[in-house]
């Protein structure tokens, strides 16, 4: 039976207490997903930040455990089964935490949850994140508007379905905040914060994600989750 020795990544980050489950991250919008999550749940966990500027997720011992070199991935130490499980792509980890813990995804509306959360993982997450390579990072330095107009009015569009859909609810399954809710927050808050495309979006306009962004960030545990894994 394995044990968390026998995975590379301990030698690269030593775990304080290897008894918890492991993650490996940056408050980016996909990692916030999974520290957001921990925190709602209250599952213990050690938190390892991944250092993009020293090429940490490049190492042979991260690509041990997610080949596609990205975060979030976990390690966990106390899954069911033979041994410590590791995983990576922040849809899955999601939805494995919340079976292994039965909370925040209700078993009655499982197929619901997931299908919202796939929509984050095929669409929200592409887009924004193409957009906010156009409008921040490097793609900003090709003046190429043509590719800027593409995805605006592709956040737009999925904006607009995320809108119609929350004119009748709090929260994206049946008015109860699951990991539908959590795949999203950090997506939709990035893009008017971080990549600062608010005012591009025309966000305003769509008021029922507007409230539904506010209700999410007033949770505690989303405000804590944010910020995890910190700075220092």
């Amino acid at each position: 039976m394995a044990n968390l020795d026998d995975f590379p990544i301990t030698k690269q980050f030593p775990p304080k207490h290897p008894e918890r489950l492991q993650l490996y991250s940056v408050p980016t919008p996909n990692g916030v997903k999974v520290s957001i999550m921990l925190e709602e749940i209250g599952l213990p966990y050690e938190v390892h930040r991944i250092d993009f500027s020293k090429g940490d997720q490049k190492t042979d011992a991260f690509k041990s455990l997610n080949p596609n070199a990205k975060i979030p991935a976990i390690l966990d130490p106390n899954a069911h089964g033979p041994g410590p499980l590791a995983l990576f792509e922040s849809g899955a980890i999601l939805a494995y935490l919340a079976e292994k813990t039965g909370k925040l995804m209700p078993a009655e509306h499982r197929w619901h949850v997931l299908q919202w959360v796939f929509f984050q993982v095929g669409h929200i997450g592409p887009m924004f994140g193409q957009l906010g390579f156009f409008v921040k990072f490097d793609g900003a330095k090709w003046n190429e508007q043509r590719a800027v107009d593409r995805y605006v009015d592709e956040s737009k569009r999925l904006l607009g379905v995320m809108n119609d859909h929350l004119a009748t609810r709090a929260w994206f399954v049946a008015d109860e905040f699951s990991i539908a809710d959590i795949s999203m927050l950090g997506w939709v808050r990035g893009l008017i914060t971080f990549y600062g495309a608010g005012e591009l979006v025309e966000f305003d306009r769509f008021t029922h994600v507007k409230a539904w962004l506010e209700r999410g960030l007033a949770r505690p545990a989303v405000q804590r989750g944010l910020e995890i894994p910190s700075d220092a």
